[in-house]
């Protein structure tokens, strides 16, 4: 098994993936800013758990990077509160992706508790 199996990171993955995309439709006057943030830390979050699978064997350190993972989850829904609050996105859309990004979180908070079983 690799990081690429983890579920955490197929569900993050597909979450950075739709947020790239929407995110194309933002503004021109947001690409050095809301665009490129909420794309940098929605990727984030699968970097993060891809550096925490390698770690693994290291608790300490393996918890460590997912809680990295999960600040970087965390900073991407205040892009999107952003998003939502300019309406760059509509109320539906947020609702969805934030729905997406509380499962990721909680998929972390679950690894984070239970790191012996990723040895």
């Amino acid at each position: 098994m690799g990081f690429r199996d983890l579920l955490a990171y197929k569900k993050a993955f597909v979450l950075a993936i739709k947020i790239y995309e929407l995110s194309k439709q933002f503004p021109l006057e947001e690409k050095y800013s809301l665009t490129d943030q909420i794309r940098r830390s929605s990727r984030s979050v699968c970097a993060n758990i891809g550096e925490a699978y390698r770690k693994r064997r290291y608790p300490k350190h393996f918890i460590s990077k997912l809680s990295d993972s999960d600040s970087e989850n965390t900073e991407t829904q205040v892009w999107l509160d952003f998003a939502l609050n300019f309406n760059y996105i509509t109320r539906v859309k947020y609702e969805e992706l934030i729905i997406e990004s509380e499962e990721v979180g909680r998929l972390l908070y679950f690894m984070m508790k239970e790191p012996d079983r990723f040895k």
